[in-house]
């Protein structure tokens, strides 16, 4: 899939919102990538992790990571192509952490895996997790790159889609200026 096929599954689904939302960053925005209307849809979800699991074929991962929420259902997905083990990262009190039993290996080849990318936040978590294993990341995989580029890792990465959407901190958004109600979405509260 190519990001035009990427972006209109979005529109196509109902997945692509306009108006005045807080995202999880706790950034304001014009636009929402409601990515829970793509993984709800087990076709959809399908097309979108086979595609990310071909672009990590040949990454050498023998583990995939995901954070949580959306990550979870990416990296079983993935991992299930890949005919790998998928493992997730739950939010902890100081970043993320592995629970459940789940563990990595010093060396073990990971990728890692996400839904949308506006900060990064949930991969730079994942990747703080992952080095306290020791563990080898190997690749770093989305569906999504709301920051057209802007989040930058030290290792190998790919989005299926790259595109810009316009985010301001509260204070710079002038959507609040114009007082148009705001919509919080997403798992962080804040």
């Amino acid at each position: 899939m190519n990001q035009d096929e990427i972006i209109a599954l979005f529109k196509e689904s109902n997945a692509l919102l306009t108006g005045h939302f807080k995202l999880t960053s706790g950034k304001h925005s014009d636009v929402y990538y409601e990515k829970f209307t793509l993984l709800k849809q087990p076709t959809l979800c399908t097309k979108i992790c086979r595609q990310m699991a071909d672009n990590l074929a040949t990454s050498g991962a023998v583990t995939i990571v995901g954070p949580t929420t959306g990550g979870i259902i990416i990296a079983y997905d993935v991992a299930r192509y890949l005919g790998v083990e998928a493992i997730y990262a739950e939010p902890g009190e100081n970043g993320r952490v592995f629970k459940r039993g789940f563990s990595l290996e010093k060396g073990q080849k990971v990728a890692i895996v996400d839904d949308v990318l506006t900060t990064g936040r949930s991969v730079f978590e994942v990747i703080d997790l992952v080095k306290q294993y020791d563990a080898e990341i190997v690749a770093i995989s989305l569906m999504l790159d709301r920051s057209n580029g802007a989040v930058s890792f030290e290792y190998p990465f790919q989005a299926l889609a790259s595109v810009e959407a316009n985010s301001w901190e509260a204070k710079d958004c002038p959507l609040c200026a114009q007082g148009l109600e705001l919509t919080q979405r997403g798992s962080r509260r804040f």
